[in-house]
């Protein structure tokens, strides 16, 4: 076994999203397949103000959503994801992601990326039938 002060090896094969490297101001994660992220059960988007975050589909099938507008949601386009290419959030950007059962998806962010420097939008109805429509 390789010692830890070389490489780090981590996995992770549990539900949801997982940070599991830490360096500096970055972190990287992975977020496989949860209830919470099913088309029916989306009911918000989230935006990161300060920060790029960036997304690798591993496995499975996803798609991201992503939209734009100041104050609320405006506009909202579907980006289908192929495996193994980078998508790149940039700040600002409205966004939330529906994957397949057997997805997983690698996320690269700050690390101190979370609720309380992130902002929220509900989904208007025909926001929802749009994602709907195209997950």
């Amino acid at each position: 076994m390789i010692d830890e002060t070389l490489l780090e090896v981590r996995r992770y094969d549990g539900p949801g999203f997982q940070p599991l490297i830490f360096f500096n101001a970055w972190r990287v994660a992975i977020m496989n397949f949860t209830e919470e992220l099913l088309p029916a059960n989306l009911h918000n988007v989230e935006r990161h103000p300060q920060t790029d975050e960036v997304f690798v589909l591993l496995r499975g099938q996803a798609t991201l959503f992503l939209g734009e507008g100041a104050d609320r949601l405006e506009r909202l386009y579907a980006q289908p994801m192929e495996a193994g290419v980078i998508y790149n959030v940039k700040p600002q950007t409205w966004h939330t992601i529906v994957m397949s059962r057997d997805a997983s998806v690698l996320i690269v962010e700050n690390a101190d990326t979370g609720p309380h420097n992130s902002e929220f939008c509900d989904l208007l109805p025909e926001q929802h039938q749009f994602i709907l429509q195209h997950a």
